[in-house]
């Protein structure tokens, strides 16, 4: 069978990748067409745009590139339409996906999948009447999504486990770096390490690693490692560095997680692995008008928490200090506790396998690709 496949950043051409390769063993013939990044590529098919040259986040970025965004969108529908896939998968990236589906629903009779559901439940509740009306399965990776699209809205989805849960269980099972390796490759010295994780987009970076490297270097007897998104440069990073001991490293956040004692981490998927690496972490994200947002969470945002972490166990598992909240003096206090409190450790890390315990059943892209497979067998 053909599958088209959209993603619009990094984790998505990860999620995407792992489906394909479970894709390919449900169905030998498949073929793939995709707009997705290298980790995509890899496994095989035709890449017809990088998702580096689509994905603008935030007003000002979207309004100054809306035209190359509009012609991306037009040759992306063509693009379908033209190949006639027997089914069209959307991997999150909602803002460009939905709109995808509206046109491929309203004017073909291609099947359009959703793996890893839009995050509808935080804000944007709104979009539940596109998803309905345009997407014909719809694949989750968050056990609370459940309640939100069946109980609340009347719309069956499908909980196929997480596949971060996937990533870092593989990992642990399969890496054997040890931390005397991992610290003499990357020049560290010997000290112990606190994991600094400020997201993967620009703004982000700015917005939070300045703080979070000054709330740090409180504690002397540890060391500051980055964690380099591997969409920035090194260039990038060295003007919050400067002439500091704080050390940058790229592509191997999972080992940095593995060996940290702590860490400072951005909302987000990090959150999750951060958790499952059983390393204590602040949650930390800065935003400019903090105190206007802290009013405006009230009506805009439909839940308690920012984290994945506390989202999934459904308490607070991790310190979330968001907008304004986030400072150098809260960041530290909290961190200090994390560093020296074993109690407030030990519970975490009780929160953490809670965690685990409702992320339940392993193999989420073996768990979607035969559910796809299936369900599109039938209609052939």
């Amino acid at each position: 069978m053909k599958y088209y496949l959209i993603v619009g950043e990094a984790s998505g051409d990860l999620h995407a990748a792992e489906l394909m390769k479970a894709l390919k063993i449900k169905d030998p013939e498949a073929e793939f067409r995709f707009l997705g990044g290298d980790l995509m590529s890899a496994v095989g098919g035709t890449r017809v745009k990088h998702y580096k040259e689509m994905a603008y986040m935030g007003i000002i970025p979207v309004l100054l590139h809306l035209r190359t965004i509009l012609r991306n969108m037009r040759m992306c529908k063509q693009d379908i339409v033209q190949w006639n896939p027997d089914v069209l998968i959307l991997v999150d990236y909602p803002g460009f996906n939905l709109k995808i589906a509206q046109y491929i629903h309203s004017n073909t009779s291609i099947p359009v999948y959703y793996y890893i559901a839009p995050k509808i439940w935080a804000w944007k509740e709104y979009r539940i009447k596109n998803i309905k009306r345009d997407v014909d399965q719809l694949f989750s990776i968050l056990p609370f999504e459940l309640d939100f699209f069946e109980k609340k809205h009347n719309y069956p989805i499908h909980y196929v486990g997480n596949p971060t849960m996937d990533e870092v269980t593989h990992f642990l099972a399969t890496d054997h770096t040890t931390k005397a390796a991992f610290i003499e490759s990357n020049k560290l010295s010997d000290k112990p390490i606190i994991a600094l994780l400020a997201g993967s987009r620009k703004q982000e970076v700015k917005d939070n690693l300045t703080r979070m490297i000054e709330a740090a270097s409180r504690f002397k007897e540890y060391q500051l490692v980055i964690a380099g998104a591997p969409s920035l440069s090194m260039d990038f990073y060295e003007r919050f560095i400067q002439d500091s001991d704080v050390k940058i490293i790229f592509d191997q956040t999972y080992n940095l997680l593995r060996f940290a004692d702590a860490a400072l981490v951005t909302s987000g998927t990090a959150t999750l692995e951060t958790a499952l690496f059983n390393t204590p972490q602040v949650v930390c994200y800065y935003l400019k008008f903090g105190r206007l947002f802290a009013f405006l969470k009230k009506i805009v945002l439909r839940v308690k928490y920012v984290s994945l972490v506390n989202l999934i166990a459904n308490h607070e598992v991790v310190p979330e200090l968001i907008a304004n909240e986030m400072n150098s003096k809260r960041v530290s206090d909290e961190l200090e506790g994390l560093l020296y409190n074993k109690s407030k450790i030990k519970q975490m890390i009780e929160g953490y396998d809670e965690v685990r315990e409702r992320l339940g059943m392993a193999g989420a892209p073996q768990n979607a690709a035969t559910l796809m497979v299936e369900m599109l067998s039938k209609t052939k």
